[in-house]
């Protein structure tokens, strides 16, 4: 019996407009992992040839992953993905300041961590979908010196591009230190626009890579994170259980590739604003004009629709869009995203489209044709 029996059945090609989401693994990725699942699939702790060889590949990713983001290769390690290293920045923080606008690995481990007592602030957020670093200020005056301030570098449901640096400032002001999600920022944001960062986390599978991969990283002078788990001593003693050389290969193809996702952003502007422009009649954009945000995104608002009927609709249609972020996919949460900018209301009705390197006109055009005969009959 296959155990790919459903990914071996044919199926219509469908228009994929939710690459934040998750993306398609490129080629040549796939292509490293299946080399490496060949040539490197030792335990890289091993001290044998093959165990070397394994180590060899895994430290060389390090090294480019390293500099990818700004760090020191000492200073990364390598995590299961976004998710697991937002967590580990947290755990150990005397106290936290964090707002609506995160990813739900920072939201509910903040809520996590609050329910045992941990001083923890919600800094309110402003319509335009970005952290004010006044309020970050505010938050900071009573907290414990060390506590973390936690800032995506961009917002996985409207693009919206945050100011780190000043945030930044603000904590180092008050001793604390600021850990940036830069899981949507990692080859679509310039570096120095999220580089400002204190502990960082970055998934493999938002650049074409693997999923199950990812990186956690830090500066001095924060501290040492604290292991989440214990066992071996791999990844110096903190992350302990056998490293993959096989994904981290593929993570590794995916980061030498980030000058091609960059090179795309001005190409999927013109698309996302096609899209936004000839939707206007029908739908409503929930992020401003003037506001900084990546060019492949954009957050749209049905006001007869509710948003996981949407997504369903165009399903039928051929299309793949989302209601909020995927993490929460199945539930029947809103997204706390749109509901911390713009209400409730708008948020029951929010969808995002979102585009990647492979989207084409075509596609657009044909996505623009689903959108007005779902749309039409509400």
């Amino acid at each position: 019996m296959s155990l790919l029996r459903e990914c071996e059945r044919p199926m219509l090609a469908p228009i994929y407009f939710d690459w934040n989401s998750t993306s398609p693994p490129h080629p040549t990725v796939v292509e490293a992992m299946r080399r490496a699942a060949m040539e490197c699939w030792a335990n890289p702790a091993s001290v044998h040839g093959w165990g070397r060889r394994a180590k060899h590949l895994v430290e060389s990713v390090r090294d480019l992953a390293a500099e990818c983001i700004g760090a020191h290769p000492r200073d990364v390690l390598f995590t299961s993905g976004g998710t697991e290293a937002n967590n580990w920045a947290l755990d150990d923080a005397p106290g936290l300041v964090v707002s609506r606008l995160e990813h739900p690995s920072i939201t509910k481990q903040a809520e996590r961590l609050a329910g045992k007592g941990r001083p923890v602030k919600w800094v309110s957020v402003v319509g335009a979908g970005q952290v004010n670093p006044d309020a970050v200020r505010a938050a900071l005056l009573d907290m414990p010196p060390g506590s973390v301030v936690a800032t995506m570098a961009v917002n996985h449901e409207t693009g919206i591009v945050q100011p780190i640096e000043a945030i930044a400032n603000v904590a180092h002001e008050f001793g604390a230190f600021l850990h940036v999600d830069a899981v949507q920022a990692l080859g679509k944001l310039p570096l120095n626009k999220w580089t400002a960062w204190d502990s960082v986390a970055v998934a493999a599978h938002k650049i074409r890579g693997p999923k199950g991969v990812g990186v956690f990283a830090w500066k001095a002078p924060r501290p040492l994170p604290r292991p989440l788990l214990t066992g071996g001593g791999q990844e110096r003693g903190l992350r302990p259980g056998t490293v993959d050389p096989v994904n981290i290969a593929g993570f590794g193809t995916a980061l030498a590739r980030l000058g091609d996702h960059a090179a795309n952003q001005s190409r999927l502007r013109v698309l996302r604003d096609k899209l936004e422009h000839e939707l206007s009649d029908v739908m409503q954009r929930n992020v401003g004009p003037s506001l900084e945000r990546l060019s492949h995104v954009a957050s749209l608002f049905a006001p007869t629709w509710p948003a996981e009927e949407l997504v369903a609709a165009m399903d039928l249609e051929g299309v793949c869009i989302s209601a909020g972020s995927a993490c929460s996919a199945g539930t029947s949460e809103i997204s706390p995203v749109i509901e911390a900018m713009l209400g409730t209301a708008r948020a029951r009705s929010t969808v995002r489209v979102s585009l990647g390197e492979l989207t084409t006109e075509t596609e657009i055009d044909l996505g623009l044709e689903a959108f007005h005969r779902v749309l039409r009959r509400s």
